[in-house]
């Protein structure tokens, strides 16, 4: 396992487009994060600072600083189909394997580095959290910091999902403007199968069956934040009621899909004529 991810992070390092792409991956995000903590003068008339209006509070922190983060997924989807792109592009997958890396072991350095890169993205985006949370928190008891920080898997979890959902279209398209191109589908078909079921039955059912695609499902580990927010600064919180909380069967559902976009990309590259 070492072995096969010190493989692939050599890559990644060596190239410079997926070292900027990491960089912004990982920068970008937290320093948006943090710049919503600075005060900001509206040209005297107001002061604008986000902390003050308890949105980095424990345990909401964990919340919205997973949800906020997982919307720069897109930059490190680039890198992942950018893994398989440029092993076909470049031919070093052939060499690969004619050195001995078998169709197992090279699909399986592609889900290390996955897991490592989602991975390190949690522990960063975990100590941001705790930075604002000890900033701008009231409630700094272990017991409420250390709560609602099943986000944080889902965080993971989330990452781990879409970038397998990558390295499956980037396999199957080989090319990773293909590959983008590919996710936009998944994204426009799984819309249009809701609405055909919608039209045969109801939005409720509609929603159920939804749930169980895979981007739906992953966006479903974190929902917005947004009306938790509202709901915490207004007394009469009956219609912003939502269930916000992590749930067991989306984690499966996501881990499913992650399993099988993995063993698919294997099974493709195992059965392709390189």
């Amino acid at each position: 396992m070492v072995r096969l991810l010190q493989l692939e992070l050599q890559k990644l390092l060596l190239n410079r487009t997926s070292k900027v792409l990491i960089f912004i991956s990982f920068v970008l995000p937290l320093l948006v994060i943090l710049l919503s903590a600075i005060k900001i003068n509206f040209f005297g008339f107001f002061t604008l600072e986000l902390g003050e209006l308890g949105i980095y509070n424990f345990p909401i922190v964990w919340h919205l600083t997973t949800y906020f983060a997982a919307n720069f997924k897109f930059f490190f989807a680039i890198v992942v189909v950018s893994m398989i792109g440029n092993e076909y592009s470049n031919k070093t997958i052939k060499q690969n394997l004619i050195d001995g890396l078998s169709k197992k072991e090279f699909i399986l350095s592609k889900f290390y580095a996955i897991i490592f890169i989602s991975l390190v993205s949690t522990i960063i985006i975990f100590i941001i959290g705790l930075i604002l949370g000890f900033i701008y928190s009231s409630y700094t008891e272990i017991g409420i910091v250390l709560s609602e920080t099943e986000f944080l898997l889902a965080y993971f979890i989330k990452l781990v999902g879409f970038f397998s959902l990558c390295l499956f279209l980037a396999v199957l398209a080989k090319r990773s403007a293909f590959a983008l191109a590919f996710l936009f589908v998944e994204f426009i078909l799984e819309w249009i199968i809701y609405l055909v079921v919608l039209w045969k039955t109801n939005d409720d059912i509609a929603t159920k069956v939804q749930n169980f695609f895979p981007l739906k499902s992953m966006y479903k580990l974190i929902d917005q934040p947004g009306l938790r927010i509202a709901a915490s600064k207004i007394p009469d919180k009956e219609e912003f009621l939502h269930d916000y909380a992590v749930h067991w069967y989306e984690i499966v559902i996501v881990l499913g899909w992650t399993a099988l976009f993995v063993f698919l990309s294997y099974r493709l590259l195992k059965k392709r004529d390189l």
